[in-house]
């Protein structure tokens, strides 16, 4: 399952590929956003997608939320990454954000190879785009 958390306008184009994506992936894609309506608005009753309410406030079902999950993808702001990055990696899930390589995540680098898991970040339009067309 691919855990999307934050739905707000820079999501609608990634959760719209995944969705399209899915059925010949076999994915779920689980949407959470503190609006609802926001979530639901981007699965779109997709069959493979789902759409939650997620209260930052709410770790215990947020943390067992990203537990579950195969992929978590961070479109919460920037600030948020590392408190996401940090319960992903202690339960072994692999994360992308968009966002800056912050201190706080660069923190997290030890931790995440010693357990095996993939933390990209700056995997967005700006950052993002210009490191990829690079390749």
């Amino acid at each position: 399952m691919i855990l999307v958390l934050g739905a707000g306008r820079s999501s609608s184009s990634l959760i719209a590929h995944l969705l399209g994506q899915s059925e010949g992936e076999g994915w779920e894609v689980h949407v959470g956003d503190l609006d609802l309506a926001a979530a639901q608005s981007k699965v779109q009753g997709h069959p493979n997608g789902r759409a939650f309410q997620m209260s930052s406030s709410d770790a215990t079902d947020r943390d067992a939320r990203i537990a579950s999950a195969d992929l978590v993808i961070s479109m919460l702001p920037a600030f948020m990454h590392p408190e996401v990055a940090s319960v992903a990696i202690e339960a072994g899930v692999h994360v992308l954000t968009p966002s800056y390589v912050s201190e706080d995540m660069q923190a997290l680098d030890a931790r995440a190879k010693e357990k095996g898991v993939l933390v990209l970040n700056e995997m967005g339009l700006d950052p993002g785009i210009d490191h990829m067309s690079a390749m």
